[in-house]
This record gives C-alpha cells, sequence and structure tokens, in this order.
C-alpha cells in the first residue's frame, strides 16, 4: 500500500449543505478508501486556504488518482490536490539515486560543453 495526502476545500453549496445538514465527513471519506481498496488514515478539517487533510493507504496511484477524481468530479470541492507520501525509511536510497543522477542534469540556461543546454 501507498500513503497519499488528500487536501482542498469545499465549494460555497457543500457548505451551505453541510450547515443545513450537519454530519461528520469522516465516515464518507473512509468508505471512498476502502471502495478503492485501501483505508483512511487519517481526516483533518483545517483553518486556512485548505479545509480539509485526508491521509488514504490505496494500493497504487491509480487507485488515489481515481478517488481525486471521483470527488472532484461532483463539483463539491475546490483547489483538490493529491500528494504522494514517501517514509524517511526510503530518504537515503531517493538521495543516493538523485546523487548518480546530479551529475547527468543541465541546469537550465547552462551551456554544456558541446554547446548543447
Amino acid at each position: 500500500m501507498a500513503k497519499y495526502a488528500f487536501l482542498g476545500g469545499y465549494t460555497e453549496k457543500s457548505w451551505a449543505g453541510m450547515v443545513q445538514n450537519p454530519e461528520g465527513r469522516g465516515a464518507a471519506v473512509q468508505r471512498l478508501a476502502e471502495a478503492a481498496g485501501g483505508k483512511l488514515e487519517t481526516f483533518y478539517w483545517a483553518f486556512g486556504e485548505d479545509d480539509f487533510l485526508a491521509i488514504f493507504d490505496v494500493p497504487d496511484d491509480d487507485a488515489a488518482a481515481a478517488i481525486s477524481i471521483a470527488v472532484v468530479s461532483t463539483g463539491a470541492i475546490r483547489n483538490a490536490r493529491t500528494i504522494k507520501l514517501m517514509s524517511t525509511d526510503d530518504q537515503a536510497s531517493i538521495l543516493t539515486k538523485a546523487k548518480g543522477l546530479a551529475a547527468a542534469y543541465i541546469q537550465p540556461g547552462a551551456r554544456t560543453a558541446a554547446g548543447v543546454a
């Protein structure tokens, strides 16, 4: 399973509906995660630009993308973002790969010995 953060805000219509029919959203978000073959790790409401943060454990990128598309397609959410999360256990491996790739990268505007940017 892979971990993903899903953040965003509710539209004015969504807020109006929740005010008229108050309920916690955790159960609905948990059902969504389970339908995608995963589970909801945590779900928070937030102040600021984002109204919520959900952390999902789902099988793969396709499941995470499907969750996002399913929710956004309803029109109930604004400014939705899905972020793949990686554990600190993966850092050394990722940084080692980056170290090996750093020499192959040419910065924008820089020229190589062959004159190609």
